[in-house]
């Protein structure tokens, strides 16, 4: 038997005033066994069936998972010097030039700013 949702859901917490979240969630069914055995309460899935039941979307839809990418970082295009004086350049950048491991640059720095050439393996510039 599955856990109870939308009307369902709402008429039976309607129905049981004076009971609490987690007794109103196993109650529905959201609840598993864990390896051990012992029963845990899912209290986030319970959460989610009560806002869609009363149709609350937190999340606008433009901002909702998209080709399987889920949220995290974004690329901020700025990074700081860190406490041991390394530049750490992030993964979303070498992945949005679709660099790999290996890949090596020259570093050319100049009096305000820090320049990154892309070399060949025999060490001339690619353009």
């Amino acid at each position: 038997m599955g856990a109870v949702a939308g009307k369902e859901l709402l008429q039976l917490i309607k129905q049981n005033p004076g009971r609490s979240a987690k007794q109103l969630a196993e109650m529905a069914g959201y609840t598993t066994t864990t390896k051990t055995g012992q029963q845990r309460v899912k209290m986030l899935a319970f959460q989610n069936a009560v806002l869609q039941a009363n149709n609350i979307n937190l999340r606008p839809v433009e901002e909702e998972e998209t080709n399987g990418v889920r949220g995290g970082r974004k690329a901020t295009y700025r990074i700081q010097v860190q406490q041991n004086g390394n530049l750490l350049i992030g993964a979303a950048y070498t992945r949005q030039m679709g660099l790999t491991p290996g890949t090596t640059f020259e570093i050319q720095i100049g009096r305000k700013h820090i320049k990154l050439v892309q070399v060949d393996t025999d060490g001339s510039p690619i353009e």
